[in-house]
């Protein structure tokens, strides 16, 4: 049977059609982990400006430098499989918190203002589409905010990457296969040049490039506040012979003091099913996944599990 990728109309939430488009929303997050939204609000004159700016800073300031680590690690020539290495030309911006964005070297005036007008954006659409899980999951609106905010709100940044052209892409990824630690993932991707896959029941499938769509997934802390209703999944990066694939992804991660744990609602729904998935400070989750990033997640959440007998969490704030 053919797959079809759960793409979703977010302009259809405002008319008789949003019972189906909620029902879309519930299903992607339950089966697939990821979606894709059309008419998500954001503006595609913005969208091009942020690809436009991002293909001419990867040009001016990034290629040489990456052509310049393939010929130092010898990767043109290789003849065997690389697992400890991904063919990716990234920087990372954070928003909040605090923004870093005026620390980044080589930033053009125009990018950066480009970049926290889209970083806006961005955040107001995790915003919306975590209250429409709220929505779906049967918790009160704002739970999910709430949850993430810890002391100082929620971590929001940007990975900016690019996938240049790689001669022997059955021996190196783009971005080896791994499920992301954070909260809700906001992707716009290269419309042209594919490469992202996820995996579900155990086969690779292409997330479709489409000009203008926001790629939503889910991460780690999504699953263990739904106590695994829904799941965070495996992705990874093909390489590509040719064309450069630019990715913007944002992460909308809880703040590094949230006490993240399975929503008591949705336990007291479920009926008396004993609580899956362990209680933790998303700080020290991040600390454990930075090792093992690349490996499964559920001797993460165990690990989190044997902690959370040593930790007193204290009373959970809530803002």
């Amino acid at each position: 049977m053919e797959l079809t990728f759960p793409v979703i109309d977010l302009s259809k939430l405002n008319g008789e059609e949003r019972g189906t488009a909620m029902e879309m929303i519930k299903d992607a997050c339950e089966n697939w982990g990821f979606f894709e939204l059309m008419n998500h609000g954001i503006s595609h004159e913005l969208m091009d400006t942020v690809e436009r700016l991002t293909k001419e800073h990867y040009k001016k300031c990034m290629e040489q430098r990456f052509k310049e680590m393939v010929a130092s690690k010898g990767l043109e020539a290789l003849q065997s499989e690389i697992n400890d290495l991904d063919w990716e030309s990234t920087f990372f911006l954070r928003h909040l918190p605090e923004s870093n964005i005026s620390e980044i070297p080589n930033l053009e005036q125009d990018y950066i203002k480009v970049m926290k007008e889209f970083a806006v954006e961005l955040e107001k659409l995790a915003e919306q589409l975590l209250d429409l899980l709220c929505e779906n999951l049967g918790l009160e609106p704002g739970y999910l905010k709430k949850v993430f905010y810890g002391s100082k709100g929620p971590t929001f940044g940007t990975k900016v990457s690019n996938y240049p052209p790689c001669p022997k892409p059955d021996l190196i990824k783009g971005l080896r296969a791994h499920t992301d630690a954070g909260g809700i993932i906001l992707l716009f991707q290269d419309d042209k040049v594919s490469g992202l896959q996820l995996l579900k029941d155990q086969q690779w499938i292409d997330v479709p490039p489409m000009k203008h769509s926001i790629v939503v997934n889910l991460g780690d802390q999504l699953e263990v506040i739904t106590n695994g209703k829904y799941k965070s999944v495996m992705h990874r990066v093909i390489a590509q012979t040719d064309g450069t694939r630019m990715s913007i992804a944002s992460f909308y991660n809880p703040g590094s003091d949230a006490v993240i744990y399975p929503a008591p609602d949705l336990l007291e729904k479920e009926g008396d099913k004993s609580q899956v998935y362990p209680k933790f400070v998303f700080e020290d989750y991040m600390k454990l996944y930075a090792g093992l990033k690349f490996q499964a997640k559920e001797p993460r959440f165990e690990a989190m599990k044997s902690m959370e007998s040593t930790v007193n969490l204290g009373p959970i704030a809530t803002v």
